[in-house]
């Protein structure tokens, strides 16, 4: 099985020259990816920043809000993540990505005109079933479009649009709000006499359905990049791999889930902390967390990027293990950003999270199509996407919420719940990475399936430290 396996990978023709789109054709699709990233993060996030005027236009408690934030968005998301990356792996990564995009924009539609928690909670189920089409479809596609060594770019600009989207969401969603506040829409039916809450989520849906159309525009490039050459990989080979690398696998993808629990938990709640604790209008959040968030965003991925190439090209492929180490450790001060002297310098600390994780998205994604044949890209990040929306997503806005509801009994503590949640999470993501790092260098030394498609896509020189 390990011949059947690496045998397309480790022999050839050299990935670097051969077998991929012209860079104009490719870089095209990626931008169009790259606004897929953005609108998807809009249509995901602007929950986040109307909290308050959705709960009280509902009737909803803190804990419904986190069901709407994580559990209805993730159990589509999660339940055919996997499915969906089997799918890609076989049909058109292109028409996935678009009628994914068609059905989440849709259904952000129509949660702007949810009458109650049940209809919400319908319309975030929908939003996740269309996303769940993305990352595998897009990550697959890009590993496709690009060689090994020139993945690193793509990818990060990939997940520069879902990163800088968190920005962008809180910008767009309070310039919607205050727009409609001032009477901007009046003439429009339905619009002029809607909630603002209701006007952003129907302005973004409306976004995303003009991205779909833009995506038909791009063309689908033959799988394996050599030539169109790659391995069919069955569903019981793609549990068999896996299985037998679980020691590398297992904690790598726990560990990229704990530490977007904390991502997920803070994005969630963090709007709500700073209107809470330091009474900060969404003007105000519009004017600097948006900003700041983008900024941070934008940085994040452009190094993880350029370190990722860079490594590659000098076959250091350790480095990843490395950086996916030590990145939470620079998160933490994001988590403590209740006990900022001011509303301006707690949106610094919240946003700068953004670069951090990031990071820790490009490096994950990056790791992970390294370290898997061709054929079983698409699933594999789909399994990412499953264990990170189980554990992430759903987990950490709700565990906020209980502390906040249950252990604090006041909603202006979230900014505690905050840290009581989001520092453990991702002091337990570097342990686990350590793990996945210590089981790769093992696989280096005794010649491993995962450690042999790592070194023969990347070039790498034998050793286990390099």
């Amino acid at each position: 099985m390990v011949a059947s396996i690496t045998s397309d990978t480790a022999s050839g023709p050299s990935p670097a020259t051969t077998g991929y789109p012209t860079a104009r054709s490719a870089w095209w699709t990626v931008a169009i990816l790259f606004l897929a990233a953005i609108v998807s993060i809009i249509d995901r996030a602007i929950i986040n920043i109307v909290v308050d005027p959705m709960r009280h236009d509902l009737g909803l408690v803190d804990l419904q809000i986190s069901l709407l934030q994580g559990l209805a968005f993730g159990l589509f998301y999660a339940t055919v993540g996997i499915p969906l990356g089997l799918v890609a792996d076989r049909v058109s990564r292109r028409m996935l990505v678009t009628v994914g995009i068609t059905v989440w924009s849709l259904a952000t539609v129509g949660g702007g005109f949810a009458s109650s928690f049940g209809e919400m909670f319908l319309s975030r189920l929908l939003v996740g079933l269309g996303e769940a089409a993305l990352g595998p479809a897009a990550v697959s596609l890009i590993a496709d479009l690009f060689p090994p060594h020139k993945r690193g770019k793509p990818l990060s600009l990939f997940l520069t649009g879902q990163a800088v989207a968190n920005g962008l969401a809180i910008s767009l969603t309070s310039f919607i709000m205050a727009a409609a506040a001032e009477g901007r829409f009046q003439g429009i039916p339905y619009l002029e006499s809607a909630a603002p809450w209701r006007v952003a989520f129907i302005g973004c849906g409306l976004l995303g359905l003009f991205v779909s159309v833009l995506m038909l525009s791009t063309r689908e490039p033959p799988r394996g990049g050599q030539n169109g050459q790659t391995e069919t990989i069955t569903l019981a080979e793609k549990i068999g791999f896996l299985r037998r690398n679980i020691g590398v696998f297992a904690p790598l993808y726990l560990g990229f889930a704990f530490c977007f629990l904390a991502a997920y938990g803070a994005a969630g709640w963090a709007p709500a902390m700073l209107t809470r604790a330091f009474e900060a209008t969404p003007a105000m959040i519009g004017t600097w967390l948006g900003p700041f968030s983008m900024g941070f965003s934008i940085m994040g991925p452009m190094i993880g990027g350029i370190m990722i190439d860079y490594f590659a090209r000098r076959s250091v492929t350790m480095a990843k293990f490395n950086i996916l180490i030590m990145a939470p450790f620079i998160a933490i001060p994001s988590a403590l950003a209740v006990l900022a002297g001011g509303p301006v310098f707690a949106m610094f600390l919240v946003a700068s999270s953004s670069a951090v994780f990031a990071v820790l998205g490009t490096t994950t994604f990056a790791t992970i199509q390294s370290i898997v044949p061709a054929g079983m890209r698409g699933s594999a990040v789909a399994l990412s996407g499953l264990v990170n929306t189980l554990i992430g997503a759903t987990l950490g806005p709700m565990l906020i919420a209980l502390a906040t509801d249950h252990l604090f009994g006041e909603p202006a503590m979230v900014g505690y719940s905050i840290m009581l949640v989001v520092i453990p999470s991702l002091l337990c993501g570097v342990a686990l990475f350590a793990l996945s790092r210590r089981a790769m260098l093992r696989q280096r030394r005794e010649q491993g399936e995962a450690a042999s498609l790592m070194m023969a896509t990347e070039g790498a020189r034998v050793g286990p430290y390099r």
